[in-house]
């Protein structure tokens, strides 16, 4: 044998054996916010019956020191001393392919979690919301919301900051209506429950709006611009916005009621 032809059958030798090992291995990566919790995997035999399907953890690129040798192992986070709540963790459970799938029985402690503290919410005079909050875990978004109408309605969406180690401030231009006013952020996280903060109330110099009447033909004229909604009397809405007017030509003869300015009414559509 030439030393040419034992180069090549070593180089394949190797080749192969990388693709063997390609083949018999695979990851799973989970991605998230530390939570002070640790993750449970539900782990199997390996296809040759000798060991576990399991055979290395990471996090944030260091191997950890779980026993992956059993049927069930814990990922315990909290041994990680650098780790604090909201770090961003990435955790690679490396596995044989010839073997049940390992299974994480709890990715959900990795999602992101409202835990915000409000230190301060209020409107100034021009209508700029502000607030700042301490604790966040997580990434999520602020929802504003305004009361008006007797409910609280959406208005817009601000990006969280998330831990920074110290407070973080917020700001938003609200719209407000006349008279009194209040407004609040929230928070909703994975577990679908809304954390809120307190009401930020002030009294509004904008006019009263005026126009609506209890007929209505073709339009809906305002004395300045607001937000309305108009629905059915099945309570569906029909119309949104914020506007000087509102077309009516499409609505069907029938009874709706709208909201605009902080008033509701009931109206006649009456062609």
């Amino acid at each position: 044998m030439t030393p040419m032809t034992s180069a090549i059958k070593t180089l394949l030798l190797i080749l192969l054996t990388a693709s063997t090992s390609a083949v018999m291995a695979g990851n799973i990566v989970l991605e998230g916010n530390y939570q002070g919790k640790n993750l449970f995997v539900k782990n199997a035999f390996a296809g040759t019956g000798v060991g576990f399907c399991v055979f290395e953890v990471t996090v944030n690129g260091s191997v950890t020191a779980d026993e992956w040798n059993s049927s069930a192992f814990e990922i315990d986070l909290s041994i990680l001393l650098d780790l604090d709540l909201g770090d961003q963790v990435v955790i690679v459970i490396k596995h044989k392919d010839d073997c049940p799938k390992p299974k994480v029985l709890n990715p959900e402690v990795l999602n992101p979690k409202s835990t915000f503290k409000t230190q301060s919410i209020s409107v100034s005079n021009a209508g700029l919301l502000s607030w700042s909050t301490t604790d966040e875990a997580g990434v999520l978004t602020y929802v504003v919301e305004q009361y008006r109408w007797n409910k609280w309605v959406y208005v817009y969406e601000v990006d969280g900051a998330g831990r920074t180690g110290k407070t973080n401030a917020y700001s938003f231009q609200v719209t407000p209506h006349s008279g009194e006013n209040k407004f609040r952020v929230k928070q909703i996280d994975y577990t679908g429950i809304p954390r809120y903060s307190p009401a930020a109330e002030f009294t509004s110099a904008v006019s009263v709006v005026t126009g609506a009447s209890a007929k209505v033909d073709n339009s809906i004229n305002f004395s300045a611009e607001t937000m309305f909604e108009v629905y059915d009397i099945h309570g569906n809405i029909v119309k949104k916005g914020y506007s000087n007017s509102i077309d009516a030509t499409n609505l069907k003869k029938g009874i709706y009621y709208l909201n605009y300015d902080n008033s509701t009414i009931e109206f006649m559509k009456k062609k």
